[in-house]
């Protein structure tokens, strides 16, 4: 290198190795006092500030330059020497943004990192040193003005106030209280925008205080309104920390757009007034105490079902003995059995009080009328090697089945003559194959989010995961205890009402043996294994849940709902079962549903935000299976789903609505009808029209709201045909009700949302309103626990009252 360049380059080395230039010596300054000079390739300035700091004392000192210079080739070099290091930046400081734009600030204000003398070492005297300098071959001009700060330690439950800038961050200095184990620091500004990012950083020199480094760092997350970040005593050795202020150059990381500028030559913005106002205050957290009070408030909450479940059970057995000891058996005595496996004759005993439903396939069995009973209790009938060529399958059932079908009044005679055994084997297909299906769908969900904890964890990026920061418990490596604890009731409940099957189960098995052959025609057929199905899937729902809310975003929110589809499909297969028991759908089948559902919201997450060709072929899907799925239960199976399909359609219009108008055979179901595809059609066309980002939120409420319109129609029906509703069921239809309407209540006050930015949903966040450990949404995952499990019981029990009732005179509807 040779010329000037080389030249300015050898004049520049001594100040670039940090020493002081022998042409320049240090000038003596006084701090609050503004320094005006020039500099050139030639010419560098050195300032020297002394002060005292005092043992226990974080003094901090704040340097604020300004150059009118926008010659970027020459920009104007400050370096700060202190004692335990160095700290330097340039005058333009240039940030960069999307598309390769800059932003280009000639107002640049630092603050030092504080040193803090030991008690050892008594009161000490610190140096700084300023220099300024540049490579220009012509005189800038700058301003200097070195400050110390009054107000740099942050104070426990003290608000404080204060500006920050893209070029004039801020950070202060927090210490934790001998009594304090845990803070949270809660961060506001009254504007949206400029967009920000707090974050929590060691007490390590340099501090990570601009755009580009301020993620290298400690723990953090952009903010727009709204902040907070837990923070515990035992992360930090030192018991202190640093929270830091940044002023992002542009608002697309919090949802906005590249702001309007005064742009310069080139792609360059210079000094925009991105200032923003915040306030920062710091409160403890909750206390090891309170994190034993929430747990067994959890556990004793749920454990109460248990009580009065147990209770309940006792009553009965009370009953029951009493009955005994005056007759031998009543085949009406309430006393609540389910659906036994054992294979009897088509018509089950319905003895019990707790009167499940029966499922069965299209296979054809032993008709009602016959007089031999099945093995006794204990033979091999339940055997998963047992198929129904081990019965006589009576073919001709299937030959007539067409004209039973076709009466104009059925009863459940007509629609459970299939052999029980068959029936109840294949009812348990449901049960085992949600097993194997909970295991493999949640093994890797566990896995994933496991990664995401630690991905957090690792990264200290909390704009990964959603939670509600004002209310977020840490626990070990959960950074949101609260919203993982708050699911334990669904897997209690679950259990517990898989317990309450067993126990009708076994109920009835015992009342199989000791009943006789005749009153095997009355009440509803009781198979048990969409019971044990709907229990387990509530547990799973559970887990999956609190997987869910390790880390809830964008790309596992589907873990959350996945087995809410399945929920609402077994109770709507389970309402249908029970007075259509020969021609419900199989597990195979059904399961195959559901994975369709699912592949659907997958891709109503991935597609479903602006893809308009996605809701049109969504829609026209949903329109279609709607009538499919009609016409299948008005013609009660008999309509054939093939080529011909269509043909057979017009010639039924033509014949019914155009050459013909007549009433409709089955008036009541089509009337179900009807109102199922109008909101079926109306969900297609809402969908179609507003596009709703959560897609899978969208696809349970079209489940959700066909369940209630079904069990609607069934409890009205039921009604109009003077059956009775027991109280035990009618105590859980009102409790589904109430607690339902509450839980929505909670659902609907959204505290976050993955749907916007991570800054966007901070805005929503929410302090927590029970315990001081739960919040709107942990308490929404009680009561929606409680509401499925009386949901649940309303299926278990509705039809009690048909247990003494011919199944000759039970309607079918």
């Amino acid at each position: 290198m040779s010329g000037p360049a080389g030249l300015a380059w050898l004049c520049a080395l001594p100040w670039l190795l940090g020493a002081t230039a022998p042409a320049t010596p240090a000038t003596a300054a006084d701090f609050d006092r503004v320094y005006v000079g020039t500099v050139n390739i030639n010419r560098e300035e050195i300032y020297s500030f002394r002060y005292s700091s005092k043992p226990g004392q974080a003094d901090a000192v704040r340097v604020y330059v300004k150059s009118d210079s926008e010659d970027l080739q020459y920009p104007v070099l400050f370096v700060v020497r202190q004692q335990k290091g160095v700290l330097s930046w340039q005058v333009p400081l240039i940030f960069r943004g999307l598309y390769q734009r800059t932003y280009n600030y000639q107002e640049v204000s630092r603050t030092l990192c504080p040193s803090e003398p030991t008690p050892e070492t008594g009161p000490s005297e610190q140096s700084i040193f300023v220099d300024v300098a540049s490579m220009a071959p012509f005189d800038i001009a700058y301003e200097l003005r070195v400050t110390r700060l009054k107000s740099f330690q942050l104070t426990t439950d003290k608000a404080f106030n204060f500006t920050a800038s893209p070029s004039q961050p801020q950070y202060f200095l927090y210490k934790f209280p001998p009594e304090v184990d845990s803070v949270i620091i809660k961060v506001v500004s009254e504007t949206v925008y400029p967009c920000s990012v707090v974050s929590v950083q060691d007490i390590v020199c340099p501090v990570y205080d601009l755009d580009h480094n301020v993620e290298f760092n400690g723990v953090y997350q952009s903010m727009t309104k709204q902040a907070a970040i837990t923070v515990q005593k035992k992360d930090f050795l030192g018991e202190q920390f640093f929270v830091v202020f940044v002023i992002k150059p542009e608002d697309y990381a919090c949802g906005g757009s590249v702001p309007a500028s005064i742009t310069g030559k080139g792609n360059h913005t210079w000094n925009l007034q991105r200032t923003k106002s915040l306030q920062v205050t710091i409160v403890p957290s909750i206390k090891e105490s309170d994190y034993v009070k929430a747990m067994l408030f959890s556990l004793l909450s749920f454990l109460s079902f248990y009580l009065v479940s147990l209770i309940v059970a006792f009553v009965h057995y009370v009953r029951i003995q009493r009955k005994a000891s005056t007759e031998r058996y009543s085949p009406d005595d309430g006393s609540g059995t389910v659906a036994s496996s054992h294979p009897i004759t088509t018509g089950t005993p319905e003895g019990s009080s707790y009167g499940a439903i029966d499922e069965s396939s299209s296979s054809g069995g032993r008709q009602l009328s016959s007089p031999e009973r099945g093995p006794p209790h204990g033979s091999d009938t339940d055997s998963s090697v047992e198929e129904e060529s081990d019965f006589d399958t009576m073919p001709e059932i299937e030959s007539d089945k067409n004209v039973i079908r076709t009466k104009m009044f059925l009863y459940l005679s007509d629609l459970s003559r299939k052999d029980r055994r068959i029936v109840s084997k294949k009812y348990k297909i449901y049960f085992w194959n949600i097993i194997t299906i909970a295991v493999f769908y949640a093994l890797p969900v566990i896995q994933l989010v496991i990664t995401y904890q630690t991905v957090v964890n690792v990264t200290g990026n909390q704009d990964i995961c959603y939670y509600n920061f004002l209310c977020a418990h840490p626990l070990g490596v959960l950074s949101a205890f609260n919203n993982v604890l708050s699911n334990v009731g669904h897997v209690l409940l679950g259990f517990l009402f898989v317990l309450i099957v067993l126990r009708r189960d076994i109920l009835h098995r015992h009342w199989l043996e000791a009943t006789d052959t005749c009153t095997l025609e009355y009440g509803i057929p009781k198979h048990f294994g969409l019971f044990y199905a709907m229990g387990i899937a509530l547990m799973t729902e559970g887990v999956l849940s609190a997987c869910y809310h390790v880390c809830p975003n964008y790309s596992n929110f589907q873990f959350d709902t996945s087995f809410m589809y399945m929920i609402a499909g077994l109770c709507m297969l389970k309402l249908y079962q029970t007075r259509h028991p020969d021609i419900n759908a199989s597990a195979y089948s059904a399961y195959a549903s559901f994975a369709v559902v699912i592949c659907l919201a997958v891709l109503g997450v991935v597609f479903g935000k602006n893809d308009v060709w996605f809701w049109v072929i969504f829609s026209f899907i949903h329109v279609v299976a709607s009538l499919a799925l009609s016409t299948q239960i008005y013609y009660m199976g008999r309509f054939k789903m093939d080529f011909g399909i269509f043909r057979r359609v017009a010639m039924v219009l033509y014949t019914d609505c155009i050459q013909q108008c007549s009433r409709p055979m089955y008036m009541d179901r089509m009337v179900l009808l009807i109102a199922g595809n109008l909101v079926n059609w109306s969900f297609a066309v809402f969908g179609l029209v507003y596009r709703p980002r959560d897609f899978a939120s969208y696809m349970l409420g079209i489940f959700i709201c066909n369940l209630l319109l079904y069990l609607a129609f069934y409890i009205i029906m039921k009604l109009r045909s003077s059956e009775k509703l027991l109280p035990i069921p009618l105590f859980c239809i009102v409790a589904t009700a109430v607690v339902w309407a509450a839980a929505l209540y909670f659902f609907f006050q959204n505290l976050s949302s993955w749907e916007e930015t991570p800054a966007e949903s901070r805005e929503k966040n929410r302090p927590c309103i029970l315990l001081s450990f739960f919040d709107d949404h942990d308490v929404w995952h009680f009561l929606s626990a409680a509401a499925l499990f009386f949901s649940f019981l309303v299926l278990l029990t509705l039809d009690d009252d048909l247990d003494s009732v011919r199944r000759d005179k039970i309607p079918v509807f």
